[in-house]
């Protein structure tokens, strides 16, 4: 989301360095290439010299540009600890964000704050530490790796590249500029993206040069990040400002009065969840119930309630992100107030692929990091417990959560190998492993992975994967066997990111009574009546979608029972078993092509053939 990537851009930079051009690297046969310690003396001196010495501290004020959304921060970082402090406001969300020297924390608008303790948000904030304290010119403040890494081209500019590795951090390069003789980019990846940031507009400050301008970018341009310094002074004393991670703060919700827990109804369509909620006293209105997703809003939504969306939203741009505020979110007596929603079009994908028409957006960690959450999967029943009295007393097994940003994540071993897992009732699949995780343990050759297939589809098109099914699947002291494994393909989103082995979704979850308590940093899972039951994958080999007339067929696997009865992919499939398709919910077509193995399902194609597909497990 823009708002997430502006506060993640401003908080990683704001004032860096100049330096000299340096030959180019070595030819084959030809000069060994620079001395990455000479380029870095080179350019301290060329930008201040013996002036850094004496910084201890600095203090900025700067204006933010995310897309359309405009904003202002003010931060404090001190150069020989490399504590930080930044205080923000971006459209209509207020927040902070945190280094305490071991720790880094973010506040958002309830003032609520949490430590994101992922192996990426460390090695991010150790990086960030590492710059604040200028140790790339003062080595005994922090080690690091140095090392030349190229000779580079951009925008017409030849550039040399050094490339640093903090201790506990994660490699960065940045990339100077051979005819300016400064420092012009910052080249660091993310989780799932590479960030470049390019500092324009250099002046001097304290003797030292620094740049007024920086504009971020992950490979849209759209979504550019343009921040500039309005101010920004060295030395000035910061005893007032405290790094530490702030205190929580006063409730911004209501428990219904003499209640200790609260039941709430849930639907389940096709291994997702949805939640109906009021907004502003109007609904009641469908929104999906994700874990870890933060709260969203579709357009049209916004328009039943007379809210304006700032930012790009505002313009109705498909794709394009924005940010409203709610005042008042409720359902069944819990009220919780002053809630920031990105506004983002999902509306065809909703109906699309989930085959709803009706979906208003998302909520989910902004409720379970407030309150503690049982998901029944028996009775489709969420229980929401009054925070203040609750304590868990039930039999369950429990797991310590981490959280990546919003999402929780649990510790577990696949076959013996261990890694993190996202706890995602976002995604319909049972176990799906990341790429990288794939590559790194040779799990296709291992389970001899050969069938492939659409499993799924979200913002960023479908999602593709080899089909498997583990061994066993330990999550503590439990044990899943035989799970349907998804062994992913994807090279780019959520799936590509090698700090997660991969997703537990809704196929694992729905055997267990699964009670969510984020602020003790725990869940626990109780064996429900679903535990024992074989998973079950699409036994047809299909991905149909809703279409104008019917489902579409999106993808048929190679091979399986659909391509054998000669189902092709933009097929329009207008009745299943002889009921019409205009009539009958996604969820329940998708659920005949898992029927028994054996069994055989009637499509009714638009036109008037009939195909008849033979039920079987293709994995």
């Amino acid at each position: 989301m823009t708002v997430a990537r502006a506060r993640h851009g401003v908080r990683m930079l704001l004032w860096l360095l100049a330096c000299v051009p340096l030959p180019a690297p070595a030819q084959l046969g030809g000069p060994p290439p620079p001395d990455p310690q000479a380029v870095l003396a080179a350019a301290k001196e060329a930008s201040g010299g013996a002036a850094w010495d004496a910084l201890r501290s600095q203090h900025s004020k700067v204006s933010i540009r995310a897309g359309d959304v405009t904003g202002a921060a003010e931060r404090w970082s001190e150069v020989l600890t490399g504590r930080s402090l930044i205080a923000y406001t971006i459209g209509p969300v207020t927040g902070a964000a945190g280094f305490d020297g071991r720790l880094a924390w973010s506040q958002d608008a309830s003032g609520q704050s949490t430590v994101d303790a992922s192996d990426t948000a460390r090695e991010l904030a150790v990086n960030a530490a590492y710059r604040d304290r200028l140790a790339f010119w003062y080595p005994e403040r922090a080690a690091a790796r140095i090392a030349y890494k190229e000779r580079a081209s951009a925008d017409g500019a030849d550039f040399d590249v050094v490339r640093i590795t903090p201790e506990g951090g994660r490699p960065f390069e940045l990339w100077v500029n051979t005819e300016t003789k400064l420092i012009e980019r910052l080249v660091e990846r993310e989780a799932q993206e590479t960030r470049t940031e390019v500092y324009m507009d250099v002046r001097e400050r304290s003797g030292v040069k620094i740049p007024f301008r920086v504009r971020a970018s992950r490979g849209d341009a759209r979504r550019d990040e343009l921040i500039v310094v309005e101010s920004i002074a060295f030395n000035e004393p910061l005893a007032g400002v405290s790094f530490a991670q702030p205190a929580p703060p006063s409730p911004d919700f209501a428990f219904p009065a003499g209640k200790a827990s609260v039941d709430v109804p849930f639907e389940v369509h096709d291994g997702h969840l949805f939640l109906n909620v009021m907004l502003n006293g109007r609904g009641p209105f469908r929104m999906l119930l994700d874990t870890g997703g933060v709260n969203v809003l579709l357009p049209q939504t916004l328009a039943k309630l007379g809210i304006a969306a700032e930012g790009a939203a505002a313009g109705g741009t498909r794709g394009d992100v924005g940010v409203a505020r709610v005042a008042r979110l409720e359902f069944r007596g819990i009220v919780v107030e002053r809630q920031a929603f990105a506004v983002f079009d999902l509306d065809a994908l909703m109906r699309r692929v989930e085959g709803l028409p009706d979906v208003a957006g998302i909520v989910g960690y902004e409720l379970f990091r407030r309150f503690p959450v049982k998901l029944d999967f028996e009775r489709s029943r969420a229980t929401f417990y009054d925070p203040a009295t609750f304590r868990y007393a039930g039999a369950g097994v429990k797991l310590p959560i981490a959280f990546r940003g919003t999402r929780p994540h649990v510790r577990g071993r696949v076959d013996g190998i261990d890694g993190g897992f996202l706890v995602d009732t976002g995604s319909r699949g049972s176990l799906t492993l990341t790429l990288p995780f794939v590559e790194a343990n040779d799990l296709v050759a291992r389970y001899g992975a050969k069938v492939e297939a659409v499993s799924g589809a979200g913002t960023g098109g479908h999602v593709r994967a080899l089909l498997a099914r583990a061994k066993t699947l330990e999550l503590a002291t439990i044990v899943i066997a035989d799970p349907v494994t998804s062994l992913s393909l994807q090279q780019g989103g959520a799936l590509a990111g090698a700090d997660l082995a991969g997703h537990l979704g809704h196929g694992i979850l729905r055997r267990f009574n699964i009670t969510f308590d984020y602020a003790a940093s725990a869940l626990y899972l109780e064996k429900n009546a679903n535990f024992g039951q074989r998973d079950v994958h699409d036994r047809a080999g299909v991905w149909i979608e809703r279409a104008g007339k019917g489902f579409e067929v999106v993808d048929v696997v190679a091979g399986g029972p659909a391509d054998a009865a000669g189902v092709k992919a933009g097929d329009v499939i207008v009745a299943v078993d002889g009921r019409a398709a205009a009539a009958m919910p996604l969820a329940a077509a998708r659920g005949r092509m898992k029927g028994a193995a054996g069994r055989k399902v009637r499509l009714t194609l638009d036109g008037g053939a009939q195909r008849v597909v033979t039920l079987r497990d293709l994995v």
